[in-house]
């Protein structure tokens, strides 16, 4: 700790702290352009000078450190006529276009000119103007505006790993820009509009839809992933205009994937609004009370053991939880979550989290990946693996395919065997292991959904217990998870129950005819043509793939349209709150579940949202643990199948086309068009 004089009071602050972050801790507010606490320092606005005693002028207090003794002044007369100075510089080239900048009312420089400002410009020469880039459909480009804060370069090339923005020339010619022509190809590229200080990087999508101040904004989460980032919901009326990234250090930090930001649009288009019955092969649309009666009348044919249940990626904890409920009282087994034919066991809570951790990644200090492509199936735990790797140290080892996680990776190979091998302690890599003091090992989905896939989970486990990274204080086995709804659904056990079907089973009895009635809870992401022989009881909120198989269409609401609980791959628990209002006579999924359940003559016994979360909380204490993380009692899971010869790879998916939201994006189908010109929106396959 080091003794620092701020405007005249005495402050003890940490060693290496920078001067504007000491005054900020003083409570001092300093005003700048290029610096991000999230980013490596630039030092390029000068916008952040202060007086330091000794020092012959003005320093820019973003990349000056704090030394004992040192004597600070933040708002004396030549910090304020510098700052003018600064200011008025920048506003040489700046084109006076806020009334139709879309930066209007959020403007870091039109807000500091006013604060700081003196009021006029002494320049009377004509103002530079730059080319507008194309840096794709997401990002619209005004470069007369840009500042050259770098704080975009700085972005793309640090924490997205795709090093394709850069500076050319120099001085009144330096313009950003991609150094060929191209569109920004990084899964994070929207938050460049939001560290962007000006109206240089703006919403192509949200354009001339609305100003800050008409919106309505709401503190969420997202679900188009399993990592939960918290997000704003920014409405206008009954229309979402668009979303925007909370900071939340221990998940998403101040950043949110391309799909979150921008799969809005989604929302609105394809909806389900009405109950519709199949007649003769065609859908009409009926009333509640007729589509319910008719849920009745097929529910009283059928045996027990001849109705299945499945739940999809983005249903909600509340709604699993009542779609349970109902299946215990037909008194049919046949429940599955696991869409993705994932063979996790559901009573092992450790084999299906990713129990390290987001926030603790940083702490590691070795990373063994197995089947997973963390870029595109969390790409904000991709992000925080390669800030750990940026920091020197750290090697990142793969099993499987080496997709481009946008850090250095060491093949292994893809043979399973090499995870004998590690157990045995026979493979070279084992000594990196046994040397690593906080090491952890990440087992994709696709690793998990091998016919092999529980022994796949049982071996990794073996690893993480035979090379330090079970302990008190550290837990490096990690599970990564694809789905929203995936660790809630298992937590309270929506599993096959005994001898009840699993997914594979349930789609090849329906296909035999087996199976008389499926409940689909969502369920988009699963072979639904195998479902055309069977009755489809479809509750959802778009018309999907589940829709378009559908016996009897329920319509329900989506995640900014209801206040839900969801578990993130962590096993935090975190809500979601309404937005605006589920369109036409959609309701919320689990009142759904439970006007089923009381038309079949069940009284499942609560009748409210608030009575549904005290018996889910009575049932799960730690599911009432808001925003916090229970930690799962360590067991490796035991396996029968053994370990197949089949090589360890990931399945190629489009990242933006993951789910029913997606999937009836335009934004998305136009991402899909311009990053991914291979694949057809129209045609493509499910996650």
């Amino acid at each position: 700790m080091v003794k620092v004089t701020i405007d005249g009071e005495l402050l003890e602050v940490k060693d290496g702290m920078t001067v504007l972050q000491a005054c900020e801790q003083a409570g001092k507010e300093i005003p700048r352009f290029c610096y991000h606490d999230k980013l490596a320092i630039a030092g390029n606005c000068r916008m952040c000078l202060v007086e330091v005693e000794k020092t012959p002028k003005p320093q820019a207090s973003c990349a000056y450190p704090v030394a004992e003794g040192m004597v600070i002044k933040t708002n004396t007369p030549a910090v304020k006529k510098a700052r003018e100075g600064v200011l008025e510089f920048l506003l040489i080239n700046h084109p006076l276009d806020c009334p139709i900048c879309d930066q209007g009312g959020e403007c870091d420089l039109q807000d500091e000119v006013y604060m700081y400002g003196r009021g006029s410009n002494r320049f009377k020469e004509n103002k530079r103007a730059v080319e507008d880039k194309d840096f794709g459909p997401l990002i619209e480009t005004h470069m007369t505006r840009c500042i050259h804060c770098t704080r975009c370069i700085r972005f793309s090339t640090l924490i997205a790993g795709v090093e394709e923005l850069g500076a050319t020339g120099r001085g009144e010619d330096m313009e950003v820009g991609t150094y060929v022509g191209k569109a920004v190809s990084s899964e994070l590229s929207g938050n460049m509009i939001d560290i962007c200080p000006v109206g240089a990087l703006t919403s192509k999508p949200y354009a001339f839809k609305a100003r800050s101040w008409e919106l309505k904004k709401t503190e969420s989460i997202d679900i188009l992933d399993a990592v939960g980032s918290n997000i704003r919901v920014d409405a206008k009326g009954k229309e979402v205009m668009r979303i925007l990234p909370r900071t939340n250090d221990l998940i998403n930090e101040e950043w949110i994937s391309d799909k979150t930001r921008f799969a809005y649009d989604g929302l609105k288009m394809q909806r389900l609004d009405r109950c519709y019955v199949k007649k003769s092969g065609k859908l009409q649309q009926v009333s509640w009370q007729d589509a319910l009666d008719e849920i009745k009348t097929k529910v009283k044919k059928c045996q027990p053991h001849e109705i299945a249940a499945i739940a999809g990626d983005l249903a909600d904890l509340e709604s699993i939880f009542v779609l349970k409920n109902l299946m215990d009282k037909i008194g049919s087994p046949h429940m599955e979550s696991r869409t993705h034919g994932e063979k996790f066991d559901a009573s092992n809570r450790s084999s299906y989290l990713f129990n390290t951790s987001i926030e603790a990644i940083e702490k590691s200090d070795l990373c063994l990946i197995i089947g997973a492509d963390p870029r595109h199936d969390a790409p904000l735990v991709n992000a925080r693996i390669r800030k750990r790797f940026l920091k020197g140290n750290y090697e990142v080892a793969v099993i499987g395919d080496t997709p481009d996680l946008t850090y250095k990776v060491n093949n292994l190979g893809n043979d399973p065997q090499i995870l004998e091998q590690i157990i045995s302690g026979k493979h070279e890599f084992c000594k990196k292991l046994s040397n690593a003091k906080n090491p952890i090992i990440i087992v994709g989905v696709d690793a998990a959904a091998r016919h092999d896939g529980e022994t796949i989970i049982a071996k990794c486990q073996e690893i993480a217990n035979g090379y330090n990274m079970i302990r008190d204080d550290w837990n490096g086995f990690n599970l990564l998870n694809k789905a929203a709804s995936r660790v809630g659904a298992l937590d309270i056990g929506f599993v096959p129950g005994k001898k009840g079907k699993d997914l594979e089973q349930i789609l090849a009895a329906s296909d035999d005819g087996e199976l008389k009635l499926v409940f689909m809870l969502g369920g988009d992401e699963i072979a639904t043509e195998k479902l055309k022989k069977t009755f489809v009881v479809y509750i959802g909120h778009h018309g999907d793939n589940g829709a378009n198989i559908a016996d009897i269409i329920l319509p329900a609401s989506a995640y900014t349209e209801k206040n839900a609980t969801y578990v993130n791959l962590e096993g935090r628990v975190q809500r979601t709150k309404l937005a605006v209002f589920a369109p036409g006579e959609a309701r919320e999924d689990w009142a759904i579940m439970n006007e089923i359940a009381s038309v079949l003559g069940y009284d499942l016994g609560y009748a409210n949202l608030s009575s549904l979360r005290s018996k889910i909380i009575a049932q799960y204490p730690f599911l009432g643990k808001i925003g916090q993380i229970e930690k799962a009692k360590w067991q490796i899971s035991t396996s029968k199948t053994k370990l197949s010869k089949d090589k360890i790879a990931t399945i190629p998916y489009n990242f933006y086309m993951t789910n029913a939201i997606c999937r009836a994006s335009k934004i998305m189908a136009e991402c899909t068009k311009t990053f991914l010109p291979h694949k057809n929106p129209k045609k493509e396959k499910v996650a």
